[in-house]
This record gives C-alpha cells, structure tokens and sequence, in this order.
C-alpha cells in the first residue's frame, strides 16, 4: 500500500533558489531510493491562525515561507530502507548544508485512507 512522508518546513524567502536546487538534488537519491513521486510547495496562501496555523506550527519568522511538502513511496518498508540508508550512504552528508533551520521542520509517515484523482 501506498506510504506518504510530509514534511512542513520555513524556509528563508532569499533562500528560495537554494530550496529548489537542494529538493532536486534530493530527489534524485529519493528516487533511487523507491520514491515514486514528490511535491515541493511554496507558500501562497498561508494565513496566520488564532489557535494553530501553518506559520505558528513552524514558528514561521519575518522573511520566511512555509514549504509544505511530500514524497510518495510504494510501501512503508521502502520509505524505512531510505530514511535508514541517511547514515551510510555518504552522499545524504553531501546534501546536508540545509537552506532552513532543521530544527523547525516537521514530518512524519502517514498510510493513506483515501485516494482520488
């Protein structure tokens, strides 16, 4: 069954470029790695909550963006392999130098309930 990895992450409006050029690099590796599809999101619509919100989830600074973002994978057990293979394959370091704060970024794994197209 399908697996999804999201992410939510700020990412400094200057650095935007850099974001772009760092998710190709990355997927690539995803994509050797079993990925089948991946989305990177740049804010366009993204309004400040009262309670919870995009920006307040990722602390979001002035000058920044929120990137909202996923990556398809087979199974979970694919997505695993990948994410498993950050401390040994030595090209995941070469791609390291992060145009964020890590630090701020969210994700998680999630099995779809519903597919439509």
């Amino acid at each position: 069954m399908t697996y999804v990895s999201g992410f939510l992450t700020p990412v400094p409006q200057e650095n935007k470029a850099a974001y772009i050029e760092s998710a190709r690099k990355a997927w690539t590796m995803f994509k050797e790695y079993g990925a089948t599809e991946m989305r990177e999101c740049w804010e366009g619509d993204v309004p400040d909550g009262e309670h919870t919100s995009f920006p307040m989830a990722v602390k979001r600074k002035e000058g920044e963006a929120v990137v909202f973002s996923w990556i398809l994978w087979p199974d979970k057990e694919t997505a695993d392999r990948c994410f498993g293979s950050f401390e040994s394959d030595e090209r995941w370091q070469e791609m390291m130098s992060m145009p964020f704060d890590g630090k701020r970024m969210m994700w998680g794994g999630f099995e779809p309930v519903f597919e439509g197209s």
